[in-house]
């Protein structure tokens, strides 16, 4: 159960809850494959750190309307 950042917070982060969800998940499978060191550094799951980074601000979710 994730419990920092704040679902009620984070959400307010995206458009709407299916972009967060693909958000969170693209970004998790990014921070894996890449081997980030802050990731590896904070013992963190990896949906958990991609999570706390769009909820700090460090990654913005961008939906293309087309």
């Amino acid at each position: 159960m994730m419990i920092e950042p704040p679902i009620d917070k984070l959400i307010l982060k995206a458009p709407c809850r299916y972009a967060l969800v693909i958000a969170l998940a693209k970004r998790a499978r990014e921070v894996v494959s890449t081997k980030d060191q802050k990731f590896e550094e904070s013992h963190l799951k990896a949906i958990s750190y991609a999570a706390k980074e769009i909820y700090d601000g460090d990654v913005v979710i961008k939906v293309d309307n087309k």
